[in-house]
């Protein structure tokens, strides 16, 4: 039998006084028409005021033009037609302070009925500091693109002048038939070096467009976090500090494994990539690879291993292989709700090892399922989710590289099934 909540042992009223007086964010109450009733230390901080200088007060007083001025129509338009347009919805808007500074915020909205008579109940977020990333963040992608348009023009330029030389060498062909096969190589070469630089334009735009999306989210988190880190210096507030500190490890990891394949794509790209070839045992790359994963389970997910032979040992490249059932069964897990549990079986069938990865997840979209191993490419379903659409790019590609295949089976809402086949013995 549990004991009594903190409700039965104390005041709710004073309770709930100290949350809202403690929150970082803040948190504005207006009745039906706009007056604000109460107003919390934080929002007090953010917008420059004394609480006796905002309640009583029209909420249109922290609001910027034209939003002050059109405020009593949304309200009254609200109240007349019942359709609501902001609440319950977050949204970005811009706040005014008593000095007259505007700042970008988050404000959601969420509306309550007290003695038959409505109250709005606004919770604000201040966004300066995550604008002020997203700015740096543009100001890059500006410097990006400007390098690659600079390159086109210089790559046009020499496109313009070899065109004239062969012009130029066509006015002389019966002279020169030596001339005109080797001029022919070269315009080849040059219409290949041309596409290729079109597709690496395109796939610098595409990944400037992810890294910025990416990257931005870990980054703000860790600025957030470690600004407020400091704020918390009482003894007594040692789990907020450790909670701040598991916010920026988190978004730490994340951005080392966004990295971590951006290397493997470069790698791959350069031909840099040589197997190195021993004996891998793999019940200890399992037990190795369990401890890992442990980490990054939900709440009462579930990675259960099946080993069906024995001995289990292959003649391959060991690190490649580990990043391969790692990069899959991250996936497994982070595309998986709580509860769900991930089955990775692996069974020697004839000179092979076969290793099925099987999941409950959010499964694959039926029409998405065509471009799925292409770089950069996200589901329809997965946009939401972080990720760099790299993963299973590298998967395949290291695959290829010992001899493996891949297939897969999906259905959006039932999971994904995995297949990959190694030879057990890696041969040039």
């Amino acid at each position: 039998m549990t004991g009594p909540s903190i409700f039965q042992k104390e005041n709710p009223v004073e309770i709930l006084q100290s949350i809202i007086e403690s929150a970082i964010d803040g948190i504005i109450l207006i009745e039906d028409w706009g007056t604000v009733v109460l107003i919390n230390p934080a929002a007090t901080r953010l917008f420059g005021y004394q609480a006796n200088e905002v309640i009583g007060q029209n909420i249109t007083l922290l609001m910027p033009s034209p939003h002050r001025e059109n405020h009593h129509g949304y309200l009254k338009n609200y109240h007349e037609t019942g359709i609501r347009k902001i609440i319950g919805i977050g949204r970005e808007i811009e706040g005014l302070r008593k000095d007259g500074t505007r700042f970008p915020a988050r404000l959601a909205v969420s509306e309550m009925l007290i003695h038959d008579r409505k109250y709005f109940t606004g919770i604000i977020q201040d966004l300066t500091q995550m604008k002020a990333v997203e700015e740096q963040i543009l100001n890059l992608n500006r410097e990006l693109e400007q390098i690659v348009r600079d390159r086109t023009l210089q790559l046009q330029d020499t496109v313009n002048l070899l065109l004239e030389t062969n012009r130029q060498l066509n006015q002389s062909i019966e002279k020169h038939q030596e001339y005109e096969m080797e001029l022919l190589t070269t315009r080849d070469e040059l219409h290949r070096s041309l596409e290729k630089e079109k597709e690496l334009n395109t796939l610098k735009s595409r990944f400037i467009s992810m890294a910025s999306h990416e990257f931005k989210t870990p980054l703000s988190s860790i600025l957030s976090s470690s600004s407020l880190i400091s704020k918390y210096n009482a003894h007594d507030q040692v789990v907020d500090r450790l909670r701040h500190i598991d916010r920026i490890k988190t978004s730490v990891y994340h951005l080392n494994h966004i990295l971590s394949d951006f290397l493997s794509v470069t790698r791959l790209d350069e031909g840099r990539l040589e197997p190195n070839i021993t004996a891998v045992e793999i019940p200890d790359m399992v037990e190795d690879l369990q401890a890992e994963l442990d980490n990054l389970l939900k709440k009462d997910q579930s990675l259960l291993f099946h080993l069906t032979s024995a001995p289990m040992n292959i003649i391959s490249d060991k690190n490649i292989l580990r990043n391969i059932l790692y990069n899959l069964l991250s996936n497994a897990i982070k595309y998986s709700e709580e509860g769900k549990p991930i089955h990775c079986h692996m069974a020697k069938e004839d000179q092979f090892l076969k290793i099925e990865i099987i999941d409950e997840g959010i499964g694959i979209p039926e029409v998405d399922q065509k471009h799925i191993g292409s770089r950069f490419f996200r589901a329809s379903n997965a946009v939401y989710i972080a990720g760099t659409g790299l993963g299973l790019n590298i998967v395949i590609s290291y695959l290829n590289a010992l001899h493996g295949n891949f297939s897969f089976t999906s259905e959006e809402g039932v999971g994904t099934t995995i297949s990959i086949t190694l030879p057990l013995t890696y041969e040039k």
